[in-house]
């Protein structure tokens, strides 16, 4: 039997998107297919099957939600027509109510005997076990098919087994792709090449020698349409449960064996497990919920969430969190892991900032600030990895001040580099499963996260105010000066 992970399987490939007219289509999934096409990395018999509710025909589909929705995510220098029309000859509409088992013989009907399937499940996750069950039902799951799950995978640690359960009941482990796009960015995968590719880092990347870490995701955009959804999400399950300890354990994990997928997962999991759990007192002290208020982004006026459309006047939500994590192993014992998350902040950055621990005596005098060595990890807006050097400033004297070894990898790689999405999308049609969570990292992960939610239930804790185009409450600077540290756009 053909291997189902095997990347060279060549057998043809539909690929099969439910959700096929909704806002991740749209924005991510066509454009990220399209250039995919464009560069010759979809197999040569490739069909793309949108799936959607409404009653509309393929030319319907092609007309009003491919040219008009989807074709203005694409970069216009990007863009080719001739390639666009190859694009959407790829392309048939099927008219699937997922709740009724009898339109599913109908994409039986359009999916083709013997194709490698891949189901890309971009829809609600309350439907994923439906979906699955009729596909089943309908006889087009087999050993080779594979299905992409989007987040949220579940609300609490019991409704994301409930949908592992579900999931594994039609797909095995390794035909399930549970998708992190900040595992697909490039800088992200090149962290890994930063840790276990080069000598200089190995001997330092640990306790005594890093003292703190801190990771950051931050937005200048507000809840927007997501209102509904985000009132009942939050920031700590939208961002921190998924993204943010991704990011957390390709820093602190092991060296795996191999660039096995499991062998990477195994280690991941290691830290998942390694969290220090987080007691009542610990939320209290260490956490720090907020919500944005009114202010200026941009030089715009923006609304508060609680004056945005769809959200109650009493939410609670919380729009921003910063929190202190711990790692008991024997790498990361007593350094502090500080991860932050937030909309409507002043600035749109994803970074990972290593601070490395202070020379324990110098002769010479550090200026009017104490700066240190840092490592900047720069994962968007634009990608780049900084050191940061002291160096004698010009003059009499011995005064230091930073410098910045700056490797800004979009000038140093001149090759294209593909987007998130397109990345991970290549990764499933290869059968490629490393930058993808297994289901007990998605568990290990809630298990951590859980706590902290019920933990903010059991204080009654209230999100603090923070004005629109600031970094956050002032709390999660006074979360970081307790240890005589500061969040990197403050030291």
């Amino acid at each position: 039997m053909t291997n189902p992970t095997s990347p060279t399987n060549e057998r043809p490939l539909d690929m099969i998107i439910f959700g096929g007219g909704g806002d991740l289509a749209a924005r991510k999934l066509l454009p990220a297919l399209y250039m995919a096409h464009t560069h010759c990395n979809l197999p040569a018999d490739t069909r793309i099957l949108a799936i959607g509710r409404k009653d509309w025909t393929r030319e319907d589909y092609l007309k009003n939600f491919m040219e008009k929705q989807s074709r203005p995510f694409i970069d216009a220098n990007a863009f080719d027509a001739q390639q666009w029309d190859k694009f959407l000859a790829l392309f048939d509409y099927v008219r699937v109510d997922v709740e009724n088992p009898e339109d599913f013989k109908r994409l039986a009907e359009a999916s083709r005997d013997g194709a490698q399937r891949v189901f890309y499940l971009s829809t609600s996750p309350e439907l994923f076990t439906t979906i699955c069950d009729n596909l089943a039902a309908a006889g087009i799951v087999d050993d080779h098919a594979r299905v992409v799950l989007e987040k949220p995978l579940g609300h609490d640690l019991a409704s994301a087994r409930a949908i592992n359960d579900a999931v594994g009941k039609r797909f095995k482990e390794e035909q399930i792709y549970r998708i992190d796009h900040y595992l697909g960015k490039e800088t992200v995968q090149n962290l890994m090449v930063l840790r276990f590719g080069n000598a200089i880092f190995g001997p330092l990347w640990q306790a005594p020698y890093i003292k703190s870490v801190q990771i950051t995701v931050s937005e200048t955009v507000g809840v927007g349409s997501r209102a509904g959804f985000y009132d009942h999400t939050g920031a700590l399950r939208d961002m921190v449960q998924n993204h943010l300890l991704q990011l957390l354990c390709i820093v602190a994990m092991e060296p795996p064996v191999s660039l096995d997928p499991d062998a990477v997962r195994d280690e991941k999991l290691k830290v998942l497990k390694s969290l220090r759990p987080m007691s009542v007192a610990d939320i209290a002290r260490d956490t720090v919920r907020g919500q944005y208020a009114a202010g200026a982004v941009g030089g715009e006026p923006v609304k508060g969430y609680l004056q945005e459309e769809n959200v109650p006047a009493d939410s609670r939500a919380e729009t921003f969190v910063a929190l202190r994590a711990h790692i008991n192993n024997w790498r990361w014992a007593n350094v502090p892991f500080f991860l932050r998350t937030g909309k409507r902040m002043q600035t749109r950055k994803s970074e990972i900032v290593i601070d490395f621990a202070d020379l324990p005596f110098s002769i010479i005098p550090s200026g009017p600030r104490n700066y240190g060595n840092r490592l900047i990890i720069t994962l968007q807006p634009e990608e780049s990895i900084q050191l940061q050097m002291l160096a004698k400033e010009p003059g009499s004297g011995m005064q230091m001040l930073p410098v910045n070894l700056n490797l800004d990898l979009q000038q140093a790689m001149t090759q294209r580099r593909a987007e998130a999405y397109e990345r991970l999308l290549i990764d499933v049609i290869r059968g490629r499963l490393t930058h993808f969570m297994r289901r007990d990292e998605l568990e290990a992960a809630w298990a951590w996260v859980e706590p902290i939610l019920n933990g903010w239930k059991e204080l009654g804790d209230k999100p603090r105010g923070y004005t629109a185009g600031t970094f956050g409450p002032a709390a999660s600077s006074a979360l970081m000066a307790r240890e005589n540290l500061a969040w990197a756009e403050e030291a």
